[in-house]
């Protein structure tokens, strides 16, 4: 749908008539590497905007996840500015929770926002928060490594060819993980990995009468791949691990092989962060023959709380923070290669930006292949890929995603794990249902 559009003169005037005085701006956002970015890069948005001053809180992402969600939801107030995901948007917006941003600058073109991402984040044809960085997944690898062993990955490879690659590397290898992949417990953490992998089992969360699928053949294959892939050839201690965390050890030469969010290619990619720089590649995520591959549609976004009492001047700074403009600061300052990836369809236009991210052309083929409405081989009821677009989905599965870390750190089996999300996703579906009927 078309978002109404101001004139640039417009629209800053309104702001900074209704941000008479000295306004403080709260924002809660992720601990990642972009989005600790935006935080230094800010200073450019307050120098131009004297009477508003930011006040960062900077969490990890189940943290962040918690403490957003119980503000929003009553009222708080506290955040004027959230980051927020695809997950959270429609459900929010439905509610009330979120102030539609359906009034930009004439600059700031809407419509160059990748379809996918857009449509991710708008109820009812509005956008309800602006993407910043926007996802999906694919295989990292250390090249180097692979020449080593004699082996050539892929560009589209199976999880058999994972197995062999991760044992192959292992074995040969001192003092390097054949696989990193997220084990620390989370809705957000391992299980929209282990969510994504499970679609490319043939495995699903619910069939078409809401009945959990945890019993299936198709889970334990998943789990029970997943856990002995890291145990046998990944780090000690993962359920401690999550994106963060892998990120850093695939940046110091720890892991062969990562799949995870395609955002992390500028990090991994960067000489000045990373010490594998110069001995990465990429292919698509595995599959296993079904029709489906790991990978998944996020975005990472900014949201303005509707209890927000700076409506206009947070208008104001995320129209800064996920402009064209911000990209081309990101650039002159870090390089094109660091520029927030996945949101914009003329970034991937951009010879500049071509050039310095060799990267850039799987990450858009792995976010348009992504499809949300069509997330595994068998229908579902649901949409999401990494996720059930149902407002119970973060609690049950960080639920389920506790179970599987407890099977990953040797405290249960598989088996158990996989009983224990049966029952758990059972007793809220049941719930749901009761209180649907009341």
């Amino acid at each position: 749908m078309q978002q109404p559009i101001l004139s640039a003169a417009v629209f800053y005037m309104a702001c900074a008539s209704a941000a008479f005085g000295q306004t403080t701006l709260t924002i809660a956002t992720v601990a990642n590497p972009d989005m600790e970015r935006m935080q230094r890069l800010s200073e450019a948005f307050t120098s131009e905007n004297p009477e508003i001053s930011l006040d960062w809180v900077t969490l990890d992402e189940n943290t962040l996840r918690q403490r957003v969600t119980t503000d929003i939801a009553t009222g708080a107030g506290r955040f004027d500015i959230v980051s927020i995901g695809t997950y959270e948007v429609p459900i929010w917006a439905e509610r009330g929770w979120l102030s539609a941003i359906n009034t930009m600058p004439a600059d700031y073109d809407v419509e160059d926002i990748l379809p996918p991402i857009r449509e991710s984040l708008s109820y009812e044809g509005i956008l309800f928060a602006a993407p910043f960085y926007g996802e999906s997944a694919f295989t990292m690898y250390r090249t180097d490594l692979f020449e080593a062993v004699g082996l050539e990955m892929p560009e589209a490879p199976t999880w058999d060819f994972i197995r062999t690659a991760a044992a192959t590397i292992t074995a040969e290898t001192d003092d390097v993980h054949g696989i990193c992949l997220r084990g620390k417990p989370g809705w957000g953490e391992n299980m929209a990995f282990v969510t994504a992998m499970a679609n490319s089992y043939g495995a699903r969360w619910f069939d078409q009468s809401w009945d959990p699928q945890f019993t299936s053949e198709t889970w334990a294959s998943t789990v029970a791949d997943y856990v002995s892939l890291i145990n046998e050839f990944g780090p000690p201690d993962a359920a401690s691990k999550g994106y963060v965390e892998t990120l850093e050890m695939f940046q110091q030469g720890e892991c062969a092989i990562w799949i995870d969010a395609t955002v992390a290619a500028s990090s991994i990619t960067d000489p000045e962060i990373s010490e594998v720089a110069d001995s990465v590649d990429f292919a698509l995520a595995p599959d296993r023959g079904l029709g489906k591959r790991a990978n998944w549609l996020w975005a990472w976004a900014l949201g303005i709380s509707s209890g927000s009492e700076h409506q206009d001047a947070a208008k104001r700074f995320v129209a800064w923070a996920t402009s064209p403009d911000y990209a081309r600061l990101v650039a002159e300052e870090e390089g094109w290669a660091n520029a927030p990836p996945g949101t914009r369809a003329s970034l991937y236009k951009n010879p500049d930006y071509l050039e310095a991210a060799p990267f850039a052309e799987m990450v858009l083929a792995s976010i348009q292949a992504a499809d949300p409405e069509n997330p595994t081989v068998d229908e579902v009821p649901y949409t999401g890929i990494q996720y059930v677009a149902i407002p119970e989905f973060p609690g049950m599965a960080t639920a389920v995603g506790s179970q599987i870390a407890k099977a990953l750190s040797g405290d249960i089996s598989t088996g158990q794990a996989l009983e224990n999300a049966q029952w758990v996703t059972e007793k809220v579906i049941e719930r749901a249902r009761f209180i649907g009927e009341e």
